[in-house]
């Protein structure tokens, strides 16, 4: 294998504030149990009037109260610094995007969340993902499309020895290391890649992965060549005899249209995937390469 530069992910310290927690604040007085980790764990802090007290932080309620009811503010523990968890870059606009106190946020790109969020949340969407790829321990896993790093993280608390996990977009990045569910990116085994998949594939051996995870951005002129021929050739070029390729697509009314998602499958097969399936709970192609 070419080698392959990794990029060094960089967790930021903090304590995170949402409107939800802001409110159960405003409401208490004394001892009371909250999350400043958007839930992955709860801890008891002491309220006064206005401001709390966290591990020797004094902070007022109302400098960390998010100004939209979605956004995320972190209050930084190394600097101090408090602000709300979103980036304007070449005209796109980035948040981090809560979805309930104690559940996992999303990340919006121009008003477009990037999970699934009504009737599942960001977490278990990515848990489906990763399970219906079928990821186990031992594992090696290509995770094409990182975002926040959920599938990544999910492969890896499946057992998967070793993950590669590609994101182009440096914003993406910066958010991830703004969010406390995407701090799992860390563990030993997962290496991020900062770049296209359409090139970074081409450094990978073939037979190498036993399993690839798929999941482009929406359908688009911009993101057409995710949804190509050449790329599903190189996918099927890297996998193993035997291996499983999960290609998500999302709900063909809702997402794009049956024939975006039919053509799909016509070009995983063309690709040499056989059979190509597709499976309605986890919205996606499931693609095996052949052990003959």
């Amino acid at each position: 294998m070419k080698h392959i530069v990794e990029y060094v992910f960089k967790p930021v310290k903090a304590y995170w504030f949402t409107k939800p927690l802001i409110d159960l604040l405003w409401r208490s007085r004394g001892v009371v149990e909250a999350t400043f980790d958007l839930g992955l764990t709860w801890r008891e802090i002491r309220v006064y009037d206005g401001y709390l007290v966290i591990d020797g932080y004094k902070i007022y309620l109302e400098e960390v109260t998010p100004s939209e009811p979605d956004r995320v503010v972190v209050y930084r523990r190394d600097t101090g610094k408090i602000y709300e968890v979103i980036r304007r870059s070449n005209g796109n606009y980035y948040k981090l995007k809560t979805t309930g106190i104690d559940k996992a946020p999303t990340v919006e790109i121009n008003g477009i969340h990037m999970h699934r969020i009504v009737g599942v949340d960001p977490w278990s969407d990515s848990r489906i993902k990763a399970r219906t790829a079928k990821v186990r321990k031992g594992d090696r896993v290509l995770d094409t499309c990182m975002g926040l790093g959920y599938t990544a993280i999910h492969s890896y608390l499946r057992g998967a020895r070793i993950i590669y996990t590609v994101e182009i977009d440096p914003n993406i990045i910066w958010i991830a290391e703004h969010n406390p569910w995407s701090h799992g990116l860390s563990n030993n085994g997962i290496t991020i890649i900062q770049g296209n998949i359409i090139d970074v594939i081409q450094y990978f051996e073939e037979n190498y992965f036993d399993k690839i995870i798929h999941d482009p951005p929406r359908f688009s002129t911009r993101t057409g060549d995710l949804y190509g021929l050449d790329l599903y050739k190189e996918f099927y070029r890297v996998l193993k005899p035997g291996g499983i390729l999960y290609h998500y697509t999302g709900e063909p009314r809702r997402h794009g249209s049956p024939s975006i998602v039919k053509g799909i499958g016509e070009r995983l097969r063309l690709a040499g995937f056989h059979p190509v399936v597709y499976r309605v709970k986890a919205q996606g192609y499931i693609a095996y390469k052949s052990i003959y």
